[in-house]
């Protein structure tokens, strides 16, 4: 099953604790390999095609998926093998939110993948691919959505933690372990602390 809840700070940490765990870098995907990796080599709405009526067989949604996440390739993957891209659990990425950010990159930068690196604030981080409590639209290839205070709304700490979020039911993560990292992520960690805005 997808883990769930966690916050976004807990997902870099645990992608932290893995990579000194086994000497070998392991992380969360940018926004950009995120999108390369559920595209697949494709340029339609889903990496299956532009047909919504397909998306049951690749997906599990707000019409197939009982009100429950659900054990992870149990639908079929992408063309290049890569199961549950579209729908189970949306997915953190490393950025920051931020919806200009791709309009107002300078494409002549020469980095392997374009990302807006997290700071110290607990909000807004993307989450990507849609989940099992989504309608369609929320599950195309391109679809991205920012993290919300609302997320913790019923946590009962103070200040709220920032390991678990209370509402963040639909959100999980994956991890990549990159074969050349980019210099600017090299040695990346959270910074966000109880007292993070």
């Amino acid at each position: 099953m997808p883990a769930i809840n966690m916050t976004h700070h807990a997902a870099m940490e645990y992608a932290r604790w893995l990579s000194s765990l086994t000497g070998r870098i392991y992380r969360l995907p940018t926004e950009a390999e995120w999108e390369r990796a559920c595209r697949a080599g494709t340029t339609t709405i889903y990496s299956f095609g532009n047909d919504v009526a397909k998306l049951g067989e690749y997906a599990w949604y707000l019409d197939n998926a009982n009100g429950r996440p659900h054990p992870v390739a149990q639908k079929r993957p992408n063309t290049w093998g890569i199961y549950d891209m579209h729908g189970n659990v949306a997915e953190w990425v490393l950025d920051q939110y931020d919806a200009n950010f791709y309009a107002s990159s300078d494409p002549k930068t020469p980095v392997i993948s374009p990302v807006r690196l997290p700071d110290e604030r607990r909000y807004p981080h993307v989450v990507r691919g849609g989940s099992w409590d989504d309608e369609p639209p929320l599950l195309r290839c391109a679809a991205r959505r920012a993290s919300t205070p609302e997320w913790s709304r019923r946590d009962p700490q103070s200040p709220k933690s920032i390991w678990w979020h209370t509402e963040a039911i639909t959100v999980g993560f994956r991890l990549v372990r990159p074969y050349r990292e980019q210099d600017n992520l090299r040695g990346l960690r959270s910074k966000v602390t109880p007292q993070s805005p």
